[in-house]
């Protein structure tokens, strides 16, 4: 496989190097692994820490800044970081206001930063956490206790990076967290095998002609494989299952989000159909996003997100946000 890299052992590495370069507001620790925001910590705001394994770029690093995350880890290619690395960042940011971690339910992730916690708290930062789980495609999959964490993140970290930018108390903060979390589903399908730089071949089979539903961000195995479908027929099998297992009450914020190899004229189309299949189903949208946010390498795909929002969610997700990958209103 071709791939724009010098070595795989400094792909991650590399690609922080770059990011500091391009973005003069962020404070990048090569050797440590750590993304911080260049004016933290900032004085009375809770602070948010996410991060994972790299490869799902812009998320995390992408989303450090001003109204969403305080800091973020990354590890290696599709690998946890390391408590260290989270409590350094917990460290860096916290103004004696509390840390809110935002972790993604996968195995290794959900263990870090639990130990990270208590590196923390025994250096007295308070910390809080919310555990993202809002893939409906599988549950006890491969990597995963319980329902994966995917697109759902990004709203998780706009939506209370939002109240901690207008100095709500960590105890709010986490509760509209877990808020958007308990109200956020997402389903994805690959029409790729990503390829990670360490094996440079495909991460698992799939054949031609053949799509895999319910994919999740490493690769893991969806709910079942089919010939492929049109744009329509996927967003009717997508939204139908995120539908049957959260029947909104609220209107919805939507992210069609690309898995990194999907050009945004597909997404954009992929886009037409989802809305097309929420219309049918009398699902008021109150906003969308189309986008590569969280991705897998290079795997061709996409993934659906909704989330209800009452006016507060809502409200909190136009606020200000400046940050490399998501910005309006500054």
């Amino acid at each position: 496989m071709k791939m724009l890299i010098n070595v795989p052992e400094t792909v991650v590495a590399d690609a922080l190097r770059g990011m500091a370069a391009a973005y003069p507001d962020l404070t990048v620790d090569v050797e440590r692994r750590v993304i911080v925001r260049r004016d933290a910590p900032v004085a009375g705001q809770v602070a948010l820490v996410s991060g994972g394994g790299s490869g799902h770029e812009p998320l995390h690093g992408g989303f450090v800044g001003p109204g969403m995350l305080s800091a973020a880890c990354p590890g290696e290619v599709f690998t946890s970081p390391v408590p260290d690395q989270m409590a350094r960042a917990a460290a860096a940011v916290d103004s004696g206001a509390g840390v809110l971690f935002i972790v993604k339910n996968y195995t290794g992730d959900v263990l870090n930063f639990d130990m990270a916690a208590e590196l923390a708290e025994d250096e007295g930062i308070q910390v809080a956490k919310v555990l993202v789980n809002d893939d409906v495609a599988v549950t006890d999959s491969l990597y995963t206790a319980g329902r994966r964490g995917t697109g759902a993140t990004l709203f998780v970290e706009k939506i209370a990076g939002a109240a901690a930018a207008e100095g709500q108390p960590l105890e709010r903060v986490e509760a509209i967290g877990r808020q958007v979390n308990e109200n956020a589903r997402s389903f994805g399908v690959a029409l790729s095998a990503c390829t990670t730089p360490a094996k440079g071949s495909p991460t698992f089979e799939l054949p031609e002609g053949e799509l895999e539903l319910g994919i999740g961000i490493h690769g893991e195995p969806g709910r079942e494989r089919r010939p492929m479908m049109t744009s329509g027929e996927i967003a009717d099998f997508a939204v139908n299952a995120i539908l049957e297992d959260m029947p909104p009450r609220d209107p919805v914020l939507v992210l069609v989000n690309g898995m990194g190899a999907t050009p945004l004229l597909e997404l954009f189309g992929f886009n037409a159909e989802v809305q097309r299949v929420l219309a049918e189903r009398g699902v008021a949208v109150a906003r969308t996003l189309v986008g590569n946010y969280v991705t897998s390498l290079d795997m061709a795909g996409a993934s659906v997100t909704l989330c209800q929002v009452d006016e507060e969610l809502l409200r909190l997700w136009d606020a200000p946000v400046k940050t490399p990958a998501l910005r309006w209103g500054m």
